[in-house]
């Protein structure tokens, strides 16, 4: 299958009501072709997991202010003022997770595992209805793995396999999400012939990626 495809046709494979990771730090390592695609083609009722929803206008904050996320999954809000008021006025549901959590929750579901024992919230209102196991004196809640239809995930680099390499920070969330979705959509800043990404480079193999999109120039 070819991977390398248009901006439009690679967001137009997503439906209405999917569930989608998308990776990055408060926009960093974000891919920001594909935030503004799905803003501009209107997909609605969306569940987004993501470390953050950074700030009005940047990244998944897009999403947010465009009112197309029916439920958001991260580690924090504190960024975002209009998330804080969709939750609050019940417009949007929002699940608060550790950022360790987070990530382990996501791991599990790329690796196969039943779930994730942690002391992280035990006692709190983290524990809410979830399996409390005691081992060796130390109690531990169970968190249960986080899978999507799509991870939409950005790189530095990819050769036309769909080898990606990330750079610095960028490589957060993303190649964890690119294993624990049923397909992912990768969008690069360069794309670069086979062979020009060194092995111990490539942050996520081209098995894993399904589409890849490069960066849209404007000229003039």
């Amino acid at each position: 299958m070819k991977k390398v495809v248009k901006l439009t046709d690679a967001v137009s494979r997503i439906p209405d009501g999917a569930v989608l990771m998308i990776g990055g730090f408060m926009g960093a390592g974000t891919p920001p072709g594909l935030i503004d695609e799905l803003v501009r083609q209107g997909k609605r009722e969306l569940t987004v997991i993501g470390n953050d929803t950074a700030r009005p206008g940047v990244g998944i904050g897009k999403l947010i202010a465009a009112r197309m996320v029916r439920r958001v999954i991260t580690s924090h809000i504190g960024t975002n003022p209009e998330t804080q008021r969709q939750m609050i006025a019940g417009e949007t549901e929002v699940e608060l997770v550790p950022q360790g959590t987070l990530a382990e929750r996501i791991r599990a579901a790329g690796f196969g595992l039943g779930g994730v024992l942690t002391p992280t919230g035990v006692g709190t209102v983290v524990a809410d209805g979830k399996r409390t196991i005691e081992i060796d004196g130390r109690s531990f809640l169970l968190e249960l793995p986080l899978k999507a239809d799509f991870a939409l995930i950005n790189a530095w680099r990819a050769d036309y396999l769909g080898n990606l390499e990330f750079a610095l920070t960028s490589r957060n969330f993303n190649p964890l999400m690119a294993m624990a979705a049923a397909a992912v959509i990768a969008e690069a800043e360069n794309i670069v012939p086979v062979g020009v990404i060194p092995p111990d480079s490539v942050g996520v193999p081209n098995v894993l990626v399904d589409h890849l999109v490069g960066k849209e120039r404007s000229h003039g």
